[in-house]
């Protein structure tokens, strides 16, 4: 069902990159490393497609930053031969939390944290001239669970029309170290998040709910297939639906023959 050919996959996937930066007029990306699988797959996946002198990592830590996360970008740099810089972004976040008026919450601060993060990318591909490499998956991006401009603030998404659990697949075709694939999946925006923790489902059953939805299978069938309930269908089909918003430009009302992001969605390839 959810079964793919890791190698004709990532043959795919590493054209896109080739393709898209080479249309784009650049030859290296940007990529946040983080320690997590997402990334540890697209940083292999960029290093193949475009040489690994040609991949710039940022790890970018605070205070709430796992010591695991540490250790995991140091093995994911030592295994793929891709450098990385540190930049510590804790003072930016103690300097806004000072300057800011209002009282921010987890995931406010969290939010914060990964628009912080983004701005910093985009500065270091100004200085790099290259382009952003973003992280997400196609089950983060369908349910919300990202930062509008933050970690969803990239210039292309290498695994976006992957499922997470699809990922794993291809994670263990490309020889992600295990010590990165058996960690849980966690955003790192507080101490102790894990994805499957506050999205109240493990991936696996939430993969197979949008999957169903994906080819627009009755809510009964869909539960039959994830083994849970229809409620729970209906709430993941509620979070798709409420977070359309971050998945699209923001909406341009039509006045011309071609709308940008409407009728007018032509990439970098020439017409």
């Amino acid at each position: 069902m959810l079964e793919i050919d890791p190698e004709r996959t990532a043959e795919s996937v590493m054209e896109f990159v080739r393709s898209y930066t080479e249309n784009a007029g650049v030859k290296s990306v940007v990529i946040g490393l983080s320690g997590g699988l997402d990334s540890a797959v697209v940083t292999k996946l960029a290093a193949l497609s475009l040489g690994k002198e040609n991949v710039h990592a940022l790890f970018m830590p605070e205070l709430s930053t796992p010591l695991e996360d540490f250790e995991h970008v140091r093995l994911i740099s030592s295994t793929f031969g891709v450098e990385y810089e540190t930049i510590d972004i804790s003072p930016l976040i103690h300097s806004i939390r000072k300057v800011y008026p209002h009282k921010m919450d987890e995931i406010t601060l969290g939010n914060i944290k990964s628009r912080l993060r983004m701005l910093l990318w985009y500065g270091y591909s100004n200085l790099k001239s290259s382009l952003v490499c973003g992280c997400s998956n196609k089950t983060e991006l369908l349910i919300g669970y990202f930062t509008k401009y933050g970690d969803g603030g990239s210039d292309f998404m290498p695994i976006g029309d992957l499922y997470k659990t699809q990922v794993y697949q291809l994670a263990r075709y490309l020889e992600i170290p295990e010590p990165i694939l058996n960690k849980a999946p966690s955003a790192g925006l507080w101490k102790g998040q894990t994805d499957e923790q506050e999205l109240g489902i493990s991936y696996e059953k939430l993969d197979k709910i949008l999957y169903g939805l994906e080819r627009k299978m009755p809510v009964n069938k869909i539960a039959a297939l994830a083994d849970v309930t229809e409620k729970e269908v209906l709430r993941i089909k509620e979070m798709r639906k409420v977070s359309q918003h971050k998945r699209n430009m923001p909406l341009i009302p039509k006045a011309g023959l071609r709308t940008i992001g409407l009728d007018w969605r032509s990439p970098v390839q020439g017409e």
